[in-house]
């Protein structure tokens, strides 16, 4: 019986390593063979904080694409108006709902509006939050639980109403906006780049939950921007804007659309940034402080 029990393991170790070849071949071609793109027409996507920045711009654009928008922000005038632009130019693509995330019980009223007036959301864009750039010291605790209630706990209220349907039909796609903030620790964004950070371990958690539990055609995208022009980085530190330029939320929904069409685990914007911080990590940590020292990237303080 032991003897049987070493030669399934090593069988097992067989088989690991036939798998971590082809894998790296699969990415190696896929480094020269563009990603194929799934179809978005027949989904409906709902994207929260649609009011201005990057969700208006991902509600115009995933509109663009023939899918169905449910724009979602807790300023009712700026999102109606968003709905309105969409309408005007894709009649009955949008439809507007006002909604503080950070609560549970609104959200989960929320859902079965959803569910009833427009049907079962089978794109989550989790894209809502507030990024106050000020010392530690400076927050108060009001702020810090501001910042994790629309940050990241409203992540999980969304999961927790829209999840179950996505699951009923084996069907759908989850979007996590998180942060460069969220791979590296900023001066000025303590309580932000722990939120961040949270995001990020709970999209691969429930990621890895869902692939063991057999929901195999659920996929799941985390987005990694680094410095994008919305106005929450009002004093934004760049020593090479040639380099690493502010992005504009235009350019960063198109990249996060496509980041969806391609079903990426992971995408930062610009792109190359989670691959050097893979190489960086590799080196001693004080290697990786220097060069980022060197670049000089973070945001100055300022009030809100």
């Amino acid at each position: 019986m032991e003897k049987m029990k070493w030669f399934s393991i090593l069988v097992e170790l067989l088989l690991l390593l036939i798998q971590s070849v082809y894998y790296i071949c699969e990415s190696i071609y896929y480094l020269i063979v563009p990603l194929p793109e799934k179809s978005l027409a027949d989904d409906i996507v709902l994207i929260t904080g649609t009011g201005h920045g990057i969700g208006k711009c991902l509600a115009l654009q995933f509109a663009d694409v023939s899918a169905k928008v449910v724009c979602i922000d807790i300023n009712t005038q700026s999102n109606a108006e968003t709905v309105k632009e969409i309408n005007s130019k894709w009649k009955g693509k949008a439809f507007g709902y006002t909604c503080d995330v950070s609560s549970l019980e609104k959200v989960r009223e929320l859902g079965e509006k959803i569910k009833s007036e427009v049907g079962t959301v089978t794109i989550l864009v989790n894209n809502a939050g507030i990024m106050p750039c000020k010392p530690l010291e400076a927050h108060d605790e009001t702020t810090i639980k501001k910042i994790f209630d629309i940050n990241v706990f409203a992540h999980f209220w969304m999961l927790d109403t829209f999840l179950p349907g996505m699951k009923a039909l084996n069907k759908g796609h989850i979007v996590f906006l998180s942060s460069m903030a969220g791979i590296i620790g900023l001066k000025n964004l303590v309580p932000y780049c722990a939120s961040k950070f949270a995001v990020r371990g709970l999209s691969e958690a429930i990621m890895d939950e869902c692939r063991e539990d057999g929901f195999t055609n659920l996929y799941f995208t985390t987005i990694f921007p680094y410095m994008v022009d919305t106005g929450l980085c009002k004093k934004p530190i760049i020593r090479f804007p040639s380099l690493l330029p502010l992005v504009t939320p235009e350019s960063t929904a198109k990249e996060i659309i496509s980041a969806v069409k391609k079903n990426l685990l992971e995408h930062s914007i610009p792109s190359p940034l989670l691959a050097i911080n893979n190489v960086f990590r590799c080196y001693p940590n004080k290697m990786a402080l220097a060069f980022k020292d060197f670049m000089g990237g973070g945001v100055d303080a300022h009030d809100d």
